[in-house]
């Protein structure tokens, strides 16, 4: 019997066994644990009760394989125990079997004292005796500064901007001016508060680890903690470079870059994008975007010519609608949820520089790292009546029509040739352009941000070789005018440096008060002080449906139509297309720099639409094939669509002559040029010879010369860098939409011509500024908007038009419309209806051959005269073209 009595006895417990919870993993050899506050900071309203979180962490990821006992004890701060709180002190277990991440809390009670002051803490002291564990830093709550007049929102802005300013101590002020790197401060982000920063920003590619929009505002929200931290708990403002959308953002809405916007021609489009792209922006935590780009680009071997809209101030002006896009129409709207600060950089010249041959020619050979920019940050050598005219010419609107909050100054000089030439100053150190000029003359109130190390590129005559900052560095480039450095990993020396120029007495206290006014008065505006913290409740306007249209719209607005044989385009959607060229299917170049990382990337960088997704999509019915090098066969095809162009780049990297840049992706690392490359040629030259019909799409930040394949070529697109949707381009191909936009840039007749530009007393392009052919019925964009206005009604006779809709008898028709142009000018949409049927008219007779041998000129100087508000004159130009 006992046997079988102790067989019993053990089944049974075997059941029992299996029906129990399974007791905690054993630890793996030598298993550790950590346990640190959930954060760092925690700041909240006196007479609260505030949870303070701590959490478990294993070094194996596996649950605790026994119990760990942490004490906790509020410390020693600027707060007084039992009067601004009560002092707290006890111990938290996590049992054996606890997941690695859990979390327990104690609470802090914070008590009521109705006394106006500034924020006090009480830090949180953590200790272990249990085996295997240990500690992280301790925790700090913090308790709000209250009943102060500058956090008062009841109050105006200068007010409580004075009185904050009035109890900052002089450290406190240079730490709003100081900005620094987030890859600077992640790994300790107490030195937010350690340095007092004033900012914190996103480089190109600067990302949190997992690149996700509620990822974007966790990150932020950590950082402000520990602005909040600080004793007057000053916000502190994130900026980035979202200069085509929230271009580091995975998921985000990529717009075409700048120059593809100037082709639209369409300022409220440029404005809408501005306000889809702040919306995103805002929707990932980040409050400050260091766009837009006014620069005049007047050479497009600068790496960086993308980045403006168009070489003629005029056309940079008419797109400044991308502020307001941005910021908002009125005073008041920079706190909305869907609005940021605008930068209007880079003051001033950066797109006029002179290229600079022998540097380009001494790169040759040596290795990548060893070279120099041939004309990014370079000099711009001019008088001062065209660098008004010029370069200047677009600030002065958009401070006082748009009120940009913020201004960059150009890493490019200035060399005036009044005084001889051989003496360039550096913008960053451009007293009488950024002080007397933008906040003197044109009234500039917000403030200035440096670029990335601008004032370390300032001559040190003591320390010429020295590349890095010095006290003369610093003073010279706060008492030119700049109000806020960014100093991405230098950012603790700038702040000795200025406190030491200012107590030597060479940068004054009054200078300084300037600087930390604007910056405050542009936090309060933003409402940072009343919600300092990012909400992840909008984080799916990140890339949402709604803006992607935006983007497509803006694409297919963009593309320009230069050349349209036999009416090539649009193509049947039924019909049989082959398809070529390694731009046709790759994101990353459609995208260009400044996506993702900073020089952009090859590839699928984003998710979004290639125009070879777009082809298929827009037109399920054709017939695609799809071969890169077109290697497949093309027997059968209808059309060829061959997409060439250039690799990403960004700054620098992008100079014609430049340095390769070694560290990005293999298909960057070409040579730059302003022509196709010889695989692109080889692509296009098999095509055209092979298929019928050959359409090609260039893919560029700027012209490509392809003057000697033009004959085989029956449709020329300038696609630019359409971004991330790439139906837009399917669209304009295929008819959906017809094409509109117009060259924001010379186009090149060879690369000898480059620098040309609109004016230019010898100007000969191969296409000129303004240029682009139209697919949709003149006829019926005159009739949309004719009105009860006789004159246009009879300019509308069917007689005078074919069936079409293009103009049949412009003898008849043009002086109608003109004499209208006359009487009714400031209706914009009549204007811009007469002027297109004009130059639909003269670009046929250039088309024809019976243009006058100065087509060009005159077409050119018709575009600058319309953006420049002369419809009279445009229209006469155009007259002239057409004979």
């Amino acid at each position: 019997m006992r046997p079988h009595r102790y067989a019993v006895l053990v089944g049974a417990g075997a059941l029992a066994a299996s029906l129990l919870p399974a007791p905690p993993a054993a630890a793996a050899d030598g298993q550790t644990v950590t346990v640190t506050a959930g954060r760092l900071v925690r700041s909240a309203p006196e007479g609260t009760r505030v949870p303070v979180d701590l959490v478990v962490s294993t070094s194996d990821g596996r649950p605790l394989a026994a119990a760990s006992t942490v004490r906790y004890a509020t410390g020693s701060g600027t707060a007084t125990p039992d009067v601004d709180y009560a002092a707290a002190s006890g111990t938290l277990t996590f049992p054996a079997g606890s997941p690695s991440g859990a979390a327990r809390s104690f609470a802090v009670t914070l008590h009521r004292d109705r006394a106006a002051e500034t924020a006090e803490t009480v830090p949180v002291a953590l200790s272990s005796d249990s085996a295997g564990t240990t500690v992280g830093a301790g925790p700090t709550v913090v308790i709000d500064a209250h009943g102060l007049p500058y956090l008062d929102p009841r109050l105006p802005v200068k007010r409580r901007v004075d009185d904050l300013l009035g109890r900052m101590t002089l450290p406190e002020k240079i730490g709003q001016m100081t900005q620094a790197e987030r890859a600077a401060v992640t790994d300790d982000p107490t030195a937010v508060a350690r340095w007092q920063l004033g900012s914190v920003l996103s480089g190109g590619g600067s990302t949190p680890a997992s690149n996700t929009p509620a990822a974007w505002v966790e990150m932020v929200n950590g950082f402000q903690a520990q602005a909040l931290g600080t004793r007057l708990q000053i916000p502190l403002i994130y900026g980035i470079d979202a200069v085509h959308g929230h271009g580091n953002v995975y998921g985000a809405t990529v717009f075409p870059h700048n120059v593809g916007l100037g082709a639209t021609r369409d300022p409220a489009l440029v404005e809408r994008v501005g306000h889809a792209t702040a919306t995103e922006v805002r929707a990932t935590g980040i409050p400050w975007n260091f766009a837009p780009c006014l620069c005049v680009s007047r050479d497009e071997r600068w790496g960086r010519s993308y980045e403006s809209f168009g070489e003629d101030p005029a056309l940079v002006v008419s797109m400044e609608t991308v502020i307001e896009g941005l910021q908002g129409r009125r005073p008041g709207q920079l706190d909305d949820a869907d609005r940021v600060l605008a930068t209007a950089k880079h003051y001033a010249g950066d797109g006029d520089t002179d290229y600079d041959g022998a540097t380009a020619a001494a790169n040759e050979g040596k290795p990548w790292w060893e070279q120099k920019y041939p004309i990014d940050q370079g000099v711009t050598v001019t008088d001062r009546e065209h660098f008004a005219r010029i370069d200047l010419a677009p600030y002065l609107p958009a401070v006082r029509a748009h009120r940009v909050g913020s201004v960059m100054p150009s890493f490019s000089s200035v060399d005036w040739t009044e005084d001889g030439l051989g003496n360039p100053t550096k913008m960053h150190a451009q007293r009488e352009l950024i002080t007397d000029v933008l906040k003197g003359r044109m009234g500039f109130d917000g403030f200035l941000i440096s670029d990335w190390e601008g004032i370390h590129q300032i001559p040190d005559p003591a320390e010429p070789t020295n590349g890095g900052l010095t006290g003369y560095k610093v003073r010279v480039g706060v008492n030119a005018g700049t109000d806020m450095f960014m100093e991405p990993y230098s950012a603790e020396q700038f702040e000795q440096l200025l406190l030491a120029e200012v107590t030597a007495g060479r940068v004054s206290p009054a200078r300084i008060d300037d600087a930390v006014r604007r910056i405050l008065r542009k936090k309060f505006e933003l409402g940072l002080f009343e919600h300092p913290y990012a909400s992840a409740a909008h984080v799916d306007q990140v890339g949402s449906a709604g803006n992607r249209a935006i983007g497509r719209e803006a694409v297919a607005k963009s593309q320009v139509l230069l050349k349209n044989s036999g009416r090539a385009l649009p193509l049947r959607p039924d019909a049989s297309v082959y398809v070529a060229g390694r731009n046709a299917d790759d994101l990353g170049n459609q995208a260009g720099g400044w996506t993702i990382t900073w020089q952009g990337v090859s590839g699928d960088a984003i998710p979004g639409t290639s125009i070879l997704d777009g082809i298929r999509e827009v037109a399920p019915d054709a017939r695609v094939t799809y071969s890169a090098d077109a290697s497949a066969p093309t027997a059968g095809a209808e059309v060829g669509v061959v997409v060439v162009g250039e690799t990403p780049y960004a700054e620098g990297y992008g100079d014609v002559g430049g340095p390769e840049c070694g560290w990005c992706s293999a298909p960057q690392q070409e040579q730059k040029s302003l022509s196709l490359q010889p695989a692109d040629r080889a692509v296009v030259e098999k095509v055209c010879a092979e298929i019928p019909t050959c359409v090609v799409l260039v893919v560029s930040g700027r012209p490509q010369v392809l003057t000697d394949q033009l004959g085989g070529i029956d449709a020329l697109v300038a696609s630019w860098l359409p971004g991330s949707e790439g139906a837009g381009v399917a669209d304009v191909l295929f008819g959906r939409r017809p094409f509109t936009g117009r060259l924001p840039v010379t186009w090149p007749r060879t690369e000898a011509q480059v620098p040309i530009n609109v004016g230019d007393a010898d100007y000969r392009p191969l296409y000129p500024f303004g240029w682009g052919l139209r697919t949709d019925p003149a006829r019926s964009r005159l009739a949309a908007v004719a009105g009860d206005r006789p004159q246009v009604r009879t300019a509308l006779a069917a007689a005078d038009w074919t069936a079409d809709g293009s103009l049949g008898n412009a003898s008849v028709v043009l002086p109608l419309l003109g004499r209208q142009l006359g009487a009714g000018h400031r209706d914009s949409a009549l204007v811009d209806a007469i002027l297109g049927v004009a130059r639909d008219a003269a670009q046929a007779a250039v088309v024809r051959g019976t243009a006058p041998a100065d087509w060009a000129t005159l077409l050119a100087d018709a575009d600058h005269a319309q953006l420049s508000g002369d419809p009279v004159r445009a229209f006469t130009l155009l007259a002239r073209v057409t004979g």
